[in-house]
């Protein structure tokens, strides 16, 4: 089956309610209530107006809605307007725009490369 960029495989609309855990290839609108787990390797689109109270785990992750939960992204998280989320995030790469509500921690970091030593901090490395 051949896509295009950002082309939606499958939607959970507006007005939709679905409780459990959601896995999935591809990329994954959610405008309606989702509540559970949810993983992937591929791109996860939370719209406007969509209430997701969920443990995430994703390539990438868009947040327009709200979200109550951990969101670990292996890639990106994006957080746009008006968007809500409280929970910790967890990404090597990570956007916020003005005007979004985020109460937790972050933490950027690249999540594929487990027990790489971090850089050394400033000055010289001694032998």
């Amino acid at each position: 089956m051949a896509t295009r960029p950002g082309e939606v495989h499958t939607l959970l609309g507006k007005g939709s309610e679905f409780e459990g855990k959601l896995t999935f290839e591809g990329q994954v609108r959610i405008d309606g209530k989702f509540n559970g787990q949810i993983i992937t390797k591929d791109v996860l689109v939370i719209g406007e107006g969509a209430r997701v109270q969920a443990e995430i785990n994703a390539g990438t992750v868009i947040i327009n809605g709200t979200v109550e939960g951990n969101v670990r992204a292996a890639q990106l998280i994006e957080l746009h307007a008006p968007a809500r989320v409280k929970g910790n995030l967890e990404s090597p790469a990570l956007t916020m725009d003005r005007g979004v509500i985020f109460e937790g921690t972050s933490k950027m970091e690249n999540l594929g490369a487990k027990g790489t030593p971090p850089p050394p901090v400033g000055g010289e490395v001694k032998k």
